[in-house]
């Protein structure tokens, strides 16, 4: 009835032909019970409960954005009717009530499946820090699976869930996605509230989203985004835009620190490869300044976050810590307040002194993780090993900072490695595009399946009071004009043509050239290629304020029948000008021209 791997576009396909949430969830429950690794679960929600959920939600209204989604949730985010652990039996308490994100989710048709294994409170980026035992990576039983949402990421990646709740701090809803060849939603902290969810570190923890996609991950995310009084942390988004040809920045020199793995440094270069394919201009960045941020996490004072989430619990029940989760919270016992102000300041100078990196580039892009290991491997060393998986991943919440983390392939050895975009803060929409183009780049599918056809992800929300226009001709990407478009932050939508009702003209004399669209209801022809963009609505108007006649704005009907604020020329300047229609476009007409005067 279903694919290997759970999709929000399978599901709500299964629906449409008529299957029902109740047949679903005898899926999970007949998967659940198959899936050979007892360790990703801490609590399932018990069969007969699951069955219930699902009666419940066909009950109700048809048309919830995740109707009958089923998910899996990190066990250190409250979850009514299942019991909280943290991965601690002896800290275990039942909540009365769901954590936010988790009601929102409910509310919108979702139904939980059960609590996964993490790293115990939370603390480690490599899954083996549990009394419930170590989750493995899907694709290998010798490997870890990442945490610390280690469970959340075998539970998506073994399909028995269409997307997991995870946590991250320091890259824990990262690093087990790309050990799983997963997509990891990191949002901006603040974005998702944290009421209900244990906390790491409260500063600068983030609710995460492991899924097969970023449509799947980015469509959940906006589910559980909102501002919640109940969280301190919580802060209404400021939508951050991104210019549609990217540039990012990479990793060179020093820097690249892959720890002797030579087939995750080999993918890396070919997602750099795929990235510049994509229309991406590729630019090295001095990445150790962020390195020395990344390290304020567990060395610096931030360490102490740890132990105020768990201080009483700690001093009456220290046998009940896994041994490395304890000797990592009570090496912040004896840091100051001084130290802490310290460490703050330290950060501080540190986001100034990158400030010039972030003027060069938009977005960064960086391995998830420079290399892996086997559970036995982790075990015998799990403080270096655990710190070498987290170089690339720690300074992101530290700085306040939006990422989305890609499946990059696999290796000969037949393990995934991924990378993960970072963007500024609140730019999580807006990284989504690109992201999404990415992973289908990669053609490694999702999670154990790796033939998988991967969904391209929705375009970015239009942020409120912004206007959308189409541009035909010289505001297009790459085009002489079109810096009017990008200066005053405009971004790309869509790529699109007309409906078949439009001509296209070059007219003569204009500097720089342009073309002249006219609309002509009793013509039928092939559309002409348009580019569909927003800008706010003050820059809307100086931008139309400046359009020269016989040019100006009208409204453009497209491919689709939606009609869109666009070029339009006045059909008297058109006497005479060379008719271009049956190119298609503006930049085909350019090709076509350059290339006859070249012969």
């Amino acid at each position: 009835m279903l694919p290997p791997m759970m999709t929000i576009a399978a599901l709500n396909a299964a629906y449409a032909g008529g299957h029902t949430p109740l047949d679903v969830v005898e899926e999970v429950i007949r998967r659940r019970d198959a899936i050979p690794d007892r360790a990703v679960f801490i609590t399932e929600t018990p069969a007969e409960a699951l069955r219930a959920a699902a009666q419940a939600v066909m009950a109700g209204p048809r048309d919830l954005p995740l109707w009958g989604i089923p998910f899996a949730v990190k066990d250190n985010i409250d979850v009514a009717g299942l019991p909280t652990t943290a991965a601690c039996p002896a800290y275990a308490y039942a909540p009365d009530q769901d954590a936010t994100v988790i009601a929102r989710l409910r509310a919108a048709g979702a139904i939980v499946i059960g609590k996964t294994n993490l790293d115990q409170f939370a603390t480690g980026l490599n899954g083996t820090r549990s009394p419930h035992g170590a989750p493995r990576s899907v694709f290998s039983a010798d490997h870890v699976s990442g945490g610390s949402s280690s469970g959340s990421a075998v539970a998506v990646a073994s399909g028995l869930c269409a997307f997991a709740l995870g946590t991250d701090t320091a890259g824990s809803g990262r690093v087990p996605a790309a050990f799983n060849n997963l997509v990891g939603i990191k949002p901006t902290p603040g974005l998702v509230p944290n009421t209900g969810v244990i906390p790491a570190c409260r500063s600068v923890d983030v609710v995460t989203v492991l899924a097969g996609s970023v449509e799947d991950g980015v469509a959940v995310r906006r589910v559980m985004d909102g501002f919640d009084a109940a969280d301190p942390f919580s802060r209404p988004a400021v939508p951050a835009a991104l210019p549609p040809r990217l540039r990012i920045g990479v990793l060179h020199g020093t820097e690249r620190e892959f720890f002797g793995n030579a087939e995750v440094e080999a993918l890396y270069d070919a997602a750099i490869a795929r990235a510049q394919a994509l229309g991406a201009t590729i630019l090295p960045f001095d990445y150790a300044p962020f390195r020395e941020a990344a390290a304020l996490l567990y060395e610096g004072p931030w360490v102490a976050e740890r132990l105020a989430a768990v201080e009483g619990f700690l001093g009456t029940n220290a046998d009940d810590f896994d041994p490395t989760v304890r000797r990592i919270i009570e090496g912040a016992k004896g840091r100051t307040a001084v130290e802490a102000f310290n460490g703050l300041y330290r950060l501080k100078a540190i986001c100034q002194q990158v400030a010039p990196v972030w003027e060069a580039v938009d977005v960064l892009m960086l391995p998830t993780v420079p290399t892996t290991c086997t559970v036995v491997e982790m075990l015998a060393d799990p403080i270096t090993r655990n710190s070498q998986f987290g170089r690339y991943t720690n300074f992101v919440n530290l700085m306040g900072l939006a990422a989305i983390a890609v499946p990059a392939g696999f290796g000969p050895s037949g393990l995934p490695a991924g990378v993960t975009l970072v963007g500024p803060a609140f730019s999580d929409d807006a990284l989504a595009p690109f992201a999404a183009a990415l992973h289908a780049a990669a053609a490694c599918g999702a999670g154990r399946d790796r033939q998988a056809q991967v969904p391209a992800a929705p375009l970015p929300e239009l942020p409120s009071g912004w206007l959308p226009i189409a541009v035909v001709g010289a505001h297009l990407t790459d085009m002489p004009l079109n810096h009017e478009l990008t200066g005053p932050g405009g971004v790309r939508l869509s790529e699109t043509t007309t409906s078949p009702e439009y001509r296209l003209y070059a007219l003569p004399g204009t500097v720089p050239l342009k073309p002249g669209l006219l609309h002509d209801p009793a013509f039928t022809g092939p559309g002409i290629a348009v580019e569909v963009w927003a800008l706010p609505a003050a820059a809307f108007g100086a931008f139309v304020s400046r359009i020269p006649a016989p040019l100006g704005i009208g409204k453009l009907t497209l491919a689709d029948g939606s009609a869109v604020s666009g070029f339009l020329c006045e059909a008297h300047a058109l006497d005479g000008a060379e008719e271009i229609t049956s190119f298609g476009g503006w930049r085909a007409y350019l090709s076509s021209n350059a290339l006859r005067e070249s012969t």
